[in-house]
């Protein structure tokens, strides 16, 4: 796929199934994390390797990609629990605060900082998610493993991100998340086996839910945008996925019944507007 922007608006709906399918299953968070990272790894590497496509990084680069898959990995699974332990909408809503985080980390660490625009549409996003959940909501917010854990779930992959950046300008897409994909794999096996999380016993639904996630929410999601990662700026990629809030909120009113309000829907405009901020360039830019 040719076309950047294109590709992060699928790579957005696909991730946006996962908070759903998640909620809805009666599955570990721990395990439905690790067959998401395995399935889509296993799928991926005959590919990959038949199409000769497999770079072999430098040392630096290995190092940063094993830091980058233990991140997702760590991102993965704690959000699971976070949407186990509250609602799709809310766990959804605390790990796209990632942005901030990214910007921030830009910031302080990076010689490519943010621009004007970036931070104008940043707030209007957050304003935007404020509306979409309710200021109520946020007042009733309690420091419970949910509400933690979707704030570190955030923080993980902003961290991911910033380093996913370095890691593309030196190989593919294509090379970079078949590794971090195997990194997370075996990190997020091995915290299973010292929580004794089950790997196996699952019903027939359960198994097709793990794969669709493995497939359409990892192996295609990330796919996509981990390649648009490497056309874009990673802050302008993170605050995109703001809108997967949005199309999140929707699928949990349609299969969920959590209920979506017109205060909700103008949350999702604002969000989208800011959005369509920071993608503008002034000439100063």
């Amino acid at each position: 796929m040719k076309n950047p922007k294109l590709a992060l608006l699928i790579g957005i709906f696909c991730i946006s199934l996962f908070p759903v399918l998640v909620k809805a299953t009666p599955v570990s968070g721990l395990s439905s994390a690790f067959y998401r990272m395995a399935i889509a790894f296993a799928l991926l590497l005959p590919i990959v390797l038949f199409k000769k496509k497999l770079e072999k990084p430098n040392t630096r680069t290995a190092w940063i990609i094993v830091l980058c898959g233990i991140c997702f990995g760590s991102d993965i699974a704690v959000w699971n629990i976070a949407i186990q332990k509250s609602t799709a909408t809310q766990a959804t809503l605390l790990t796209n605060l990632a942005p901030i985080w990214v910007g921030l980390g830009m910031f302080f660490f990076l010689p490519e900082k943010p621009n004007r625009n970036f931070w104008i549409g940043a707030f209007l996003a957050l304003v935007g998610m404020v509306v979409l959940i309710g200021t109520e909501t946020f007042y009733q917010f309690k420091f419970d493993i949910g509400f933690v854990f979707g704030i570190l779930s955030g923080v993980f992959y902003a961290i991911y991100m910033l380093l996913s950046k370095y890691v593309l300008r030196q190989m593919s897409s294509l090379s970079f998340i078949t590794y971090s994909m195997a990194v997370s794999s075996l990190f997020i096996g091995g915290i299973c086996l010292v929580y004794k999380q089950p790997f196996f016993g699952f019903s027939t639904s359960v198994w097709g839910v793990l794969v669709v996630q493995g497939i359409v929410c990892q192996l295609i999601a990330w796919t996509l945008l981990s390649y648009v990662t490497q056309k874009m700026e990673a802050n302008r990629v993170s605050l995109s996925l703001l809108s997967q809030v949005l199309v999140t909120s929707l699928i949990a009113w349609l299969f969920l019944g959590e209920i979506i309000t017109l205060q909700m829907l103008i949350g999702g405009l604002i969000i989208l507007i800011g959005i369509g901020i920071t993608f503008y360039k002034t000439k100063e830019s």
